[in-house]
């Protein structure tokens, strides 16, 4: 294990991933960004022995991540021929505008909400 792979995810990393699934973003999604915040670029490795994430895990995680367009991902050969290749990850938008999209997206359930609860007290003949 290579020093500071442990490290990605003390204190911040750690309070990211709570907030985060408090905001229903699934666990292994919040642990991945987590980690990609407190590190620069990484391997799936780094992330996988930072988190206990298992590699497939964080495959998964990753493709929505990359859908949004947060991440870059790379491919790099291992030095002998066997084996897959290694995969790289990296935070192409600042953590802000992420957390913007879940700021905008929590809104817009929460306006959702209110407005059913409004039809609702309609329904129920008091209007009030």
């Amino acid at each position: 294990m290579k020093s500071g792979d442990t490290d990605l995810l003390s204190g911040k990393g750690y309070e990211i991933i709570e907030l985060l699934q408090g905001l229903e973003v699934p666990r292994t999604e919040a642990i991945s960004i987590a980690c990609l915040v407190c590190g620069k670029e990484l391997t799936s490795q780094n992330i996988e022995q930072a988190s206990g994430l298992r590699q497939p895990e964080v495959s998964i995680a990753m493709r929505p991540l990359r859908e949004r367009g947060w991440i870059e991902e790379r491919s790099e050969k291992k030095n002998t021929d066997k084996g897959r290749p290694v995969k790289y990850y990296k935070l192409i938008v600042p953590f802000e505008e992420i957390v913007k999209t879940f700021e905008s997206k929590a809104l817009r359930k929460n306006m959702e909400m209110v407005e059913a609860l409004e039809q609702l007290k309609e329904l129920s003949g008091n209007g009030e």
